[in-house]
């Protein structure tokens, strides 16, 4: 009897492998393997774009953060790429990390600056520094950032629906300010350096004028004057010692 060759034997159990596990018109076996079609880029996209909307509607803005930054990635000619970026920024806010979500929402303005999201991302940046603003006993960096971003959303975009609550808030971040200044020109008149008190008053008044505080300090400045006005007398006739019990030059 003649002998099938190798090819032949290879075909044929290629053959019955595909039918095996087939049953009345259902689809499997081996070449099923080879036949099954990938799902169109378009369609992994939009899978991915609701996930991600998913992960970040119910708080899970790590989870969100890496499908957001895979859209951007991997689709960057999508119109779901610049979605994506500024929901990264947005990730970042929700979660706490202030600082980070400065950095991408500054780079979404230099990217986009016609973007119609733009005064939304300055009035981000505006709330990212106010949100860290410290008591009025530590630094106030944050405090002015947070008024230079808000003045900037009112000065460029005045018909912006975010104005309303970046005047608020300017007002409440300048009181701040002003509660600063009160405490650093206590410290000065608690220690005896009453003229850096009483300059410090003065700046209060002069640059916060229609803050609570500054109503509430104004009567004092008579006094800080006159403390000011004996400091000065004592320095010019040597009487004021230094730490170490010396005349002041």
């Amino acid at each position: 009897m003649k002998r099938l060759s190798p090819i032949v034997i290879s075909l044929i159990l290629l053959l019955g492998l595909s039918s095996c596990g087939t049953h009345q018109g259902q689809k499997g076996g081996l070449l099923s393997w080879f036949t099954h079609k990938p799902k169109p880029p378009e369609a992994r996209l939009q899978q991915l774009v609701e996930r991600a909307r998913r992960h970040f509607e119910k708080g899970y803005y790590e989870l969100a953060e890496k499908d957001f930054q895979e859209i951007r990635d991997r689709y960057p000619d999508s119109p779901y790429a610049l979605w994506a970026e500024l929901k990264l920024a947005d990730c970042k806010f929700f979660s706490g990390r202030y600082l980070e979500a400065v950095v991408l929402y500054q780079e979404f303005e230099k990217l986009h600056p016609t973007n119609e999201a733009v005064p939304y991302v300055i009035f981000q940046i505006g709330t990212c520094y106010y949100r860290m603003m410290l008591s009025p006993d530590r630094d106030q960096t944050y405090t002015r950032k947070a008024i230079e971003a808000y003045r900037r959303l009112i000065d460029n975009y005045p018909d912006s629906p975010y104005v309303y609550e970046a005047k608020r808030r300017i007002a409440r971040a300048r009181e701040r300010l002003a509660e600063h200044e009160w405490y650093v020109a206590r410290f000065y008149f608690r220690t005896g350096r009453y003229r850096a008190a009483y300059y410090r008053l003065l700046y209060l008044l002069d640059n916060f004028p229609d803050t609570r505080t500054a109503s509430r300090v104004r009567a004092l400045a008579r006094e800080y004057y006159q403390k000011a006005l004996e400091e000065t007398r004592a320095l010019a006739e040597g009487k004021l010692k230094d730490y170490w019990g010396n005349p002041y030059p």
